[in-house]
């Protein structure tokens, strides 16, 4: 796989995992993270350039992508993989919670594809891909501010891919299910689940690289699930979110264990 890419939040967790199997395909990968220790320290593990971004700002972020491209080549892949997952009850997320979240999980994402497109449209080819969420097409309680940051991914990225389908460049959208990543920390797995590994959803990714399409949702079968699950009724809908525990397990959770998470994505 001979082709340059760029991922954002990749010195840890999904990031980390699809620049691992990128690299292993033979791909020339760029990582940048907030975290300089953290992404440097995993630059040197995987043998690749890492480099800081903070994905809010529109000059880290171009300055990222000029030395990706100066370490790499023109970019053929952008992935904008940040993100954070603030929980809890609704009345008990701060304003700044709601902003930080909105501000890396949606405008992040928005800026990232607008900088590549900008660099791809020209040219004529080029992948944006965006790692969503499946929480972007089902809400739980506890959920809510993560729930609307990546409901936002889903429409924007399939606009996007409409807007641009024609002129050479591919516009997709990742949605993972539970994965088990520091985002998970001191929550119960939904009954009868298991969770997906960061790997599960690298080796989404490097398919779509392989054979762009729209939208992965992983795992693949539960596509399926959701779609017929948008038209149960909502008594259904109730008592079926109680049956796997979806409805407590967002907001009965262990906050002691999730203090170092909690504490870094506010940092």
């Amino acid at each position: 796989m001979s082709k340059a890419v760029a991922i954002t939040g990749a010195a840890r967790g999904i990031g980390l995992a699809t620049a691992r199997v990128l690299k292993a395909k033979g791909a020339t990968v760029v990582i940048g993270d907030i975290d300089e220790a953290a992404v440097t320290e995993a630059a040197e593990e995987l043998g690749v350039t890492g480099l800081v971004v903070d994905v809010t700002s529109r000059a880290s972020f171009t300055a990222f992508l000029d030395r990706a491209e100066e370490a790499a080549g023109p970019l053929d892949v952008v992935i904008n993989n940040a993100g954070i997952m603030p929980i809890g009850p609704v009345t008990g997320e701060s304003d700044a919670d709601a902003r930080r979240c909105l501000d890396i999980n949606v405008h992040g994402v928005m800026l990232g594809t607008k900088l590549a497109l900008g660099r791809m449209l020209p040219r004529g080819r080029g992948h944006v891909i965006n790692i969503a969420s499946l929480a972007g097409l089902t809400y739980m309680p506890g959920l809510a501010l993560y729930n609307a940051s990546k409901a936002a991914v889903v429409a924007f990225t399939e606009a996007t891919r409409l807007e641009v389908q024609e002129r050479g460049v591919h516009v997709s959208a990742v949605l993972p299910t539970f994965t088990n990543t520091e985002l998970v920390s001191g929550m119960r797995n939904p009954k009868g689940q298991r969770n997906c590994e960061p790997e599960d959803i690298a080796a989404a990714v490097v398919a779509l690289v392989g054979r762009p399409r729209p939208q992965a949702v992983i795992p693949a079968k539960l596509a399926r699930q959701v779609k017929i699950g948008a038209l149960l009724p909502e008594r259904v809908k109730r008592a079926m979110a109680r049956r796997y525990g979806l409805d407590r397990i967002f907001l009965d959770f262990d906050a002691d264990a999730r203090k170092a998470y909690d504490a870094r994505i506010r940092a």
